[in-house]
């Protein structure tokens, strides 16, 4: 279904860029803004490991890291080539994939994440980091983002040129769309994109792991915490903020058009379900699985205090009782 979704988008994406590419350059405008933008994407995405890991000063781990002991049976589980591990020395704790294919592949992770989550929260994580891996989902990213940025390039020929005379087009009317409505409507896509990818991380992610409520534990608590601590590179990017398994600052109960990833609470109901599916059961929180010290105590857990389990299996935070 997540597949389907994508590929629906992608295809809606592509016709958006055709038709306003026509209208507004002719096939000759098309071209050029097309070829100019794969030129852009192609070093970027051949290029994104080492851009995105320089910009986090990621640490590489070996073997005898607790994180790298997690990742390589994951890896395995998943039928992929072991990617490099890397710790963030980040106090928000998220964790992110990047690389071009699965053999150049590197997952990562904040020492927040490793402080506040359980060894099995862990593995959920990063097993929801090498769907993404799986998927190929970097370079589905690529192509969504080669057709926006031709599209926001045909805006901008419109501005300069006024749009496809040949065609005898309203050329103020043409150029007002193309520079407005377009690069807007590609964006809304792009991002229905990402999001319809992290969904299906967490479906595959889950499957990897096994333990689809421990996903949905972590990111009840990431969420939480992406709201209280800061994240110095997405701040300074922020169009980093698509890499990581929560986005910093994201919160809601409704997917927006305008995030790039869906709202925390909507995955957990989705892997809550795909629990009760697979007739997997709760599991609480275990002891840290990593070295370092666990967050402050005082610090509540993003789910909060866990009322006892229905008989379909699903978390539920404390509800005020009604005072009749």
């Amino acid at each position: 279904m997540n597949r389907t979704r994508t590929f629906m988008l992608m295809a809606a994406m592509a016709s958006l860029f055709m038709g306003m590419g026509f209208l507004i350059g002719g096939r000759s405008g098309m071209l050029i803004a097309l070829l100019f933008a794969i030129g852009m994407n192609v070093f970027a995405w051949w290029n994104s490991d080492r851009i995105v890991l320089k910009m986090h000063r990621a640490q590489a781990v070996g073997p005898d890291h607790p994180l790298h002991a997690i990742v390589t049976p994951l890896a395995a589980r998943a039928g992929i080539p072991m990617p490099k591990v890397y710790i963030v020395d980040q106090p928000q704790p998220n964790a992110f994939a990047t690389g071009r294919n699965p053999e150049n592949a590197a997952v990562a992770a904040t020492t927040g994440l490793m402080q506040m989550l359980d060894r099995d929260e862990i593995a959920a994580v990063m097993a929801h980091e090498l769907a993404h891996v799986k998927n190929r989902d970097t370079l589905v990213m690529t192509v969504t983002a080669t057709l926006a940025g031709a599209i926001s390039m045909l805006g901008n020929f419109a501005f300069f040129f006024g749009g496809n005379r040949e065609n005898g087009q309203s050329n103020a009317l043409v150029a007002i769309v193309a520079m407005i409505v377009a690069p807007m409507a590609a964006a809304l896509v792009q991002m229905a994109i990402s999001r319809t990818r992290e969904y299906g991380a967490d479906e595959m992610g889950a499957e990897i792991s096994g333990q689809p409520l421990k996903l949905a534990s972590a990111l009840a608590k990431l969420q939480g915490a992406a709201q209280r601590i800061r994240n110095p590179v997405a701040e300074a990017n922020p169009a980093a903020a698509s890499l990581y398994i929560i986005a910093p600052g994201l919160g809601g109960v409704r997917d927006s058009l305008f995030s790039t990833h869906p709202a925390a609470e909507n995955r957990i109901a989705a892997l809550e379900m795909l629990a009760t599916e697979s007739g997997a059961t709760l599991v609480l929180p275990g002891p840290p699985a990593s070295p370092w010290p666990r967050a402050a105590a005082h610090q509540p857990s993003a789910l909060g205090k866990l009322r006892r389990p229905s008989a379909l299996g699903k978390l539920r935070p404390n509800e005020p009782r009604d005072p009749r």
